[in-house]
């Protein structure tokens, strides 16, 4: 995988460095090869799902933390290869670390467990004096006679 230098990004473009940062992220982020697959699911407008396949794993080996942009979903599976003898292996019983790149005001409200798939629910909010507003055009200026 090639390895990109996005400094002159930084250079030249204002208040996309965030961007950059998470175009970086993205491409070094390699180290998860796929396990556990998981879906990303829209709700609605501002509601999201990501599901992810953990069957064998119980809650007390499941483990999410949320921490700033970055949601981290942790499986230690405990090693009980010892006790059993397979003549064929074909069910993955590794750990797994999965980060998940939040974006702005984005945040968990629930996970629960069913049928071997973890459903972890997520919500975007954002704040009241941030979202867009109508401001009306008045006849006389606002500030006529400030003293």
């Amino acid at each position: 995988m090639r390895n990109y230098d996005l400094t002159p990004l930084y250079r030249s473009a204002i208040g996309f460095d965030r961007l950059a940062q998470l175009a970086e992220h993205a491409a070094a982020n390699n180290g998860n090869a796929g396990y556990p697959p998981y879906n990303i699911e829209l709700l609605g407008e501002n509601r999201y799902r990501i599901t992810m396949a953990v069957a064998g794993f119980a809650m007390e080996e499941l483990d999410i933390s949320s921490e700033g942009d970055k949601l981290v979903v942790k499986g230690n599976k405990q090693d009980k290869s010892a006790e059993r003898k397979y003549l064929y292996q074909g069910i993955a019983e590794r750990g797994f670390e999965r980060t998940f790149q939040l974006a702005d005001y984005v945040t968990v409200t629930g996970a629960y467990l069913e049928n071997g798939l973890l459903n972890i629910d997520l919500v975007r909010e954002i704040p009241e004096a941030l979202k867009p507003r109508k401001i009306e055009i008045g006849a006389r200026p606002v500030l006529e006679n400030v003293e």
